[in-house]
């Protein structure tokens, strides 16, 4: 493989001025400031509205934890995106480039889930029904289990407990929540929001169906899962698939191709269940959901586009540029990547990306990959860049460019 760029243009570009930098910190993120900006809120109605009566607490509670299932349902989150992504590419790039971090909702769903917590908590300390006051305590106690299991340390290292969790505590919450609520002689409103709610939480799981896969496998590291069931969903999107579906999902990138049905997924090697997926090749697998779109939707606000991405990243891409809805650059740094991904992946990518930077990182060594889409993005002329890959690499590319001033986006690993 041969790359477009001369390595002697790869110099690091200049940073912001340090007020500058500040404000484009990690901890300081979009994600960051929407989950700080609900619990300000949040606050300042606890001090405005004192002394808060029981009812006050209980529609509190209710309405923070209603937004922290709400903003994660799959049609809000496409809403979410459509509104963000409607803007022309003639408004300032400024406010283009905020739009763009539409990803960053779940800093709702985080802010909301602890103040819903904290206002639940202080509507039990009131509590003096005995049989209410057992539900309420509960509810307290796996409230707090799910956030302790959801914080980022614990997440990182055991994301499958945090999962079932997720998954089973959120499900006996939500049936505690309806108990709690009639046994308090509700109104039609918290009734409603409550409806709402479990609505939202069962529509993926009345969308589950078992379906056919065909795998193809180039390479021992890589699968490529072929489905042609009668959906062919929008370039952007992800799809969710399970071998067991009450135990685990992983979501990945659909890589549907102009003109015809069905859809691919790219799955590398990164784990138990990625391993053994590659190995076994099933022949079935589970699907549930509506599919959802992902960060890279986010390309239309944009006139001009590099794509970075690092191994099996190719796959959130590769829809996009075959789509080729907005002019594009790539740059992709994988090992050997024809007897990894095939001829065939490879020079599907080529044909659509003539230009493209590959860096092979099995001949030449791992690049700095700051530098090397800095000069893709300077040479192409582009206004954002994409980064597709693991989190360190992520957050390296994206928070390395936004702090030289270019708008940069990658995956924010909420979920």
């Amino acid at each position: 493989m041969t790359t477009s760029l001369d390595r002697a243009s790869l110099g690091p570009p200049p940073l912001l001025s340090a007020p500058r930098r500040l404000l484009k910190h990690p901890r300081l993120m979009h994600y960051n400031r929407l989950a700080a900006l609900v619990l300000t809120v949040n606050a300042a109605y606890a001090g405005l509205s004192r002394p808060l009566a029981d009812r006050s607490l209980a529609h509190a509670a209710l309405a923070n934890l209603a937004l922290a299932v709400l903003v994660r349902q799959q049609y809000v989150v496409n809403l979410l995106f459509k509104l963000a992504t409607s803007a022309p590419t003639h408004w300032p790039l400024r406010l283009r480039w905020t739009l763009g971090k539409v990803y960053h909702f779940g800093g709702l769903h985080v802010g909301g889930a602890l103040a819903g917590a904290v206002w639940f908590l202080a509507l039990t300390l009131r509590t003096r029904n005995g049989p209410l006051l057992a539900v309420s305590w509960t509810l307290v106690a796996l409230l707090a289990l799910i956030v302790a299991t959801a914080l980022p340390a614990f997440r990182s290292r055991r994301h499958d407990t945090f999962e079932k969790v997720h998954r089973f505590g959120g499900w006996t919450a939500l049936a505690l929540f309806w108990a709690h609520t009639l046994m308090s002689a509700p109104g039609p409103v918290p009734v409603a929001v409550l409806a709402v709610v479990t609505f939202s939480v069962a529509l993926p799981w009345l969308r589950l169906r078992r379906v056919a896969v065909r795998i193809e496998r180039p390479s021992p590291h890589v699968a490529l899962a072929r489905f042609d069931y009668g959906e062919t969903p929008f370039a952007g999107s992800s799809t969710a698939i399970s071998r067991s579906p009450l135990r685990e999902w992983h979501s990945f990138a659909n890589v549907p191709a102009p003109g015809e049905s069905g859809f691919r997924l790219t799955i590398s090697r990164a784990g138990d269940w990625t391993g053994s997926f590659i190995d076994d090749r099933p022949a079935t697998v589970w699907t549930k959901g509506i599919t959802t779109a992902g960060v890279a939707n986010i390309e239309v606000l944009f006139r001009k586009v590099v794509y970075v991405a690092t191994g099996s990243g190719i796959g959130p891409c590769l829809p996009h540029l075959l789509a080729a809805e907005v002019p594009s650059r790539l740059v992709w740094a994988t090992r050997d990547p024809r007897a990894t991904y095939g001829d065939a992946l490879v020079d599907e990518i080529l044909a659509v990306q003539p230009h493209a930077v590959v860096w092979d990182t099995s001949r030449d060594g791992k690049p700095d990959m700051v530098a090397l889409a800095y000069a893709a993005y300077r040479d192409f002329g582009a206004e954002a860049v994409i980064c597709i890959s693991n989190k360190k690499l992520t957050w390296q590319v994206v928070h390395g460019l936004e702090r030289r001033g270019i708008p940069a986006y990658g995956a924010i690993w909420d979920s």
